[in-house]
């Protein structure tokens, strides 16, 4: 068995990112069709899915390489475990 549990797979954080900023824009997009935002208030709206996409992949690539961390505990000198050949 992986060492990843099963049924489950690693995040691909681009495809994250961009889901996130699509629903956002498509909500942004209905709130503006719908009439509850207009004029000024749309300058500021319009970033907000990035800004919030930006912070799912900033937490996503944070989690996931804490997860998957290596850890070295110990120092081997140049040579260790290696054969010297004689010939």
């Amino acid at each position: 068995m992986s060492t990843i549990d099963a049924g489950r797979h690693p995040v691909n954080i681009g495809h994250l990112v961009m889901g996130i900023a699509f629903l956002g824009l498509v909500g942004v997009w209905s709130l503006i069709q719908s009439d509850v935002v207009g004029g000024a208030d749309v300058r500021w709206l319009m970033p907000v899915p990035w800004v919030f996409a930006g912070i799912a992949g900033l937490l996503a690539t944070t989690l996931t390489a804490r997860r998957h961390a290596t850890t070295r505990t110990g120092w081997e000198p140049d040579g260790v475990g290696t054969e010297e050949r004689q010939g």
